[in-house]
């Protein structure tokens, strides 16, 4: 099978049974790596876009991972740009690519969006030199694959769901988090009712906004359904408009905050998850690494420690989707095609036991290696890593799973609904059309 045709299959496996030019100045061909006697031979600099760009244990963490590959290999120095998501994924990194000096080390979140670099050429075949690397992480790494070929490694996998304050929710009489959306739906009334903001979201960004379709998609539609949809781009089951439908009706419940439709999600205290971490609002849908943004915009970070919570997105009672199932993914890194040797060798380097394990420990998101999850410490990410072992099955980020074309078309379809512009079918014919092209 094509990588395509198996990400939701990867994504399920893996849950559950693991946890262009150079930069500047290096060697490297096309298309083969340098002979291991040519490695750190020449002074060599990499330049290396990752997405913590907040002061926080991620961003220093990274930075302590390029000194120490440096200490190790003298001849490399890497240099760092730290770049917020949203920018990163949408306009830096599309645009570096089209110029004469991409990155060397950039972010990459697989599946269909790393499809379309690798046609149009943009990165670096791996395969040869991570084999072991690989067979460390498991079949995560497949969904960094193109018909078989490796093209960039993987950091961070998990679920997404839904965190929470514990404190709001007792002061407001929830005693157990809601396991389906009626529950869900009474505890924004009973939130409501003590004048606490239910839910935050930051749809000024867009995708975090358009997740909560994502997830109503993966309770409406069959995992048969989701599969093909990756597969094929096939988007005719009625349960893809029922998904805008079901938003559509939980939108109207006004369980957000005000001006919701141009709030970022995960930049300062005033954005979504800002609203969280200070006690602003009582729940977020967002993924493992929300942990660490929460820290990096929480005025009391000991406070926040105390009532923080996570539970996996309710299910919908009557409907096709497998209850079990999550919206999950991952973050990684690949390489520029013309990148140095160096380049696939600090990849290798991330996707150690030893900086795996002191990723976890930072506590902003699940590692991919095989034991390196005895780093983690935090609850409500040990929650997560239960869930995520537990799912049936694992959708990968729809926008990552159909591509950039497809994705931008539903994420503008599905924020329109939240603005109150759009509609359930616009959406289903936004991307049937962005398919088709």
């Amino acid at each position: 099978m094509t990588m395509k045709r198996r990400v939701g299959a990867v994504l399920a496996l893996f849950m559950t049974s693991s946890l262009v030019v150079t930069g500047c100045g290096g060697g490297g061909s096309d298309d083969e790596a340098a002979p291991k006697s040519e490695l750190y031979k020449n002074p060599v600099t990499l330049t290396w876009w990752h997405n913590a760009p907040q002061d926080g244990p991620g961003k220093t963490y990274w930075a302590k991972v390029a000194k120490d590959f440096s200490a190790l290999h003298p001849t490399v120095k890497i240099e760092i740009e730290a770049i917020e998501t949203n920018q990163l994924q949408r306009t830096r990194i599309p645009a570096a690519l089209l110029s004469n000096d991409p990155p060397d080390v950039f972010m990459s979140w697989g599946g269909g969006e790393l499809r379309e670099q690798v046609e149009a050429g943009y990165l670096k075949d791996i395969t040869d030199q991570v084999k072991t690397e690989v067979g460390t992480i498991g079949s995560a790494a497949e969904i960094w694959q193109v018909d078989g070929k490796q093209y960039g490694l993987p950091f961070r996998m998990g679920i997404e769901g839904i965190w929470y304050n514990k404190d709001l929710f007792a002061k407001a009489g929830i005693t157990a988090p809601p396991t389906t959306f009626e529950e869900l739906n009474t505890a924004v009334t009973k939130l409501k009712a003590i004048n606490v903001t239910p839910i935050a979201v930051g749809a000024g960004d867009k995708w975090p906004a358009a997740h909560w379709w994502y997830n109503f998609a993966l309770r409406d539609c069959s995992v048969d359904t989701l599969k093909k949809a990756t597969k094929d781009k096939v988007f005719d089951d009625p349960c893809f408009v029922k998904a805008g439908q079901d938003l559509k009706a939980f939108i109207d419940t006004k369980p957000f905050q005000n001006n919701f439709i141009a709030t970022p999600g995960q930049n300062d205290p005033t954005s979504a998850n800002g609203l969280l971490a200070n006690g602003k609002a009582a729940m977020e849908l967002m993924g493992d690494w929300n942990r660490g943004t929460l820290d990096n915009v929480a005025t009391d970070k000991a406070k926040l420690a105390k009532f923080i919570g996570w539970f996996p997105v309710p299910a919908i009672a009557g409907s096709a989707g497998d209850p079990k199932a999550a919206l999950g993914g991952g973050d990684g890194f690949a390489c520029a095609k013309n990148a140095p040797a160096e380049c696939v060798e600090f990849l290798k380097y991330i996707a150690s036991p030893e900086v795996q394990k002191g990723y976890a420990e930072t506590g902003t998101g699940l590692p991919v290696v095989k034991g390196a999850e005895s780093g983690i410490t935090d609850p409500a990410l040990k929650s997560i890593l239960q869930a995520t072992t537990e799912a049936s099955y694992v959708q990968l980020w729809l926008d990552t799973a159909y591509g950039s074309t497809v994705g931008t078309a539903m994420n503008d379809g599905i924020v329109a609904i939240f603005s109150g512009n759009g509609t359930p079918e616009k959406v289903v014919s936004a991307m049937k059309a962005a398919a088709s092209k």
